[in-house]
């Protein structure tokens, strides 16, 4: 359950951000800009880490079911 809330979180920060870096140049309003790009980054970095808990996870359990 606790992944897909992850993915829902990635998905809203990267359209959130996307967006707001868009309103940024549109208006010339670097602030924005640059907080949409911090936003898109944390999707990103979320993404990679939730990546990174599923083969841990993947390794143990095949590690379990050798041993079984």
């Amino acid at each position: 359950m606790s992944n897909l809330k992850d993915k829902f979180e990635s998905v809203k920060d990267k359209v959130i951000g996307k967006t707001n870096q868009s309103v940024g140049k549109a208006t010339g309003s670097e602030e924005t800009e640059l907080k949409g790009r911090i936003q898109s980054q944390k999707a990103e970095l979320r993404e990679k880490s939730g990546n990174v808990k599923e083969k841990v996870a993947k390794k143990i359990n095949n590690k379990f079911d050798e041993n079984n």
